[in-house]
Formats: structure tokens, C-alpha cells, sequence
């Protein structure tokens, strides 16, 4: 038996491979995706840095909209 011989353990090892690959990609591509659509509100993400901003304090009535 030659070295350079492909082994049908190497066949199927490569197809798992392969469809790892499709796996972590399809994934990459919704974590993006999910991303890019939660940054594309712009000015309506704000987070929570410890400091008062009444924009976002809902009993503050002088900047809620009418």
C-alpha cells in the first residue's frame, strides 16, 4: 500500500470537514447579519453607562414626545 494513497477515512474525515465549515460560516453570517441590524438604528442605541440622561428616564415628562 503506497503512502500517497487517499484512505476512505480521509474521504469522510474531509466531508465532516467541509460541512463544519458550511456550519461555522452560516453562523458567522447570522451573527453579523444580526449585528449590522441592531447598529443600523443609530441614534436610538444608547446603553447604560452610569450616568443620568433623561432621554431615556420614562417618568421624565418634559422630554417624552406629544
Amino acid at each position: 500500500m503506497a503512502i500517497t494513497r487517499e484512505h476512505e477515512l480521509h474521504r469522510r474525515r474531509s466531508g465532516r470537514n467541509v460541512g463544519l465549515a458550511l456550519v461555522l460560516l452560516a453562523f458567522i453570517a447570522l451573527v453579523f447579519g444580526l449585528t449590522i441590524a441592531k447598529v443600523s438604528g443609530g441614534s436610538t442605541l444608547q446603553a447604560f453607562d452610569h450616568s443620568y440622561r433623561p432621554v431615556l428616564d420614562p417618568d421624565n415628562v418634559r422630554f417624552q414626545q406629544r
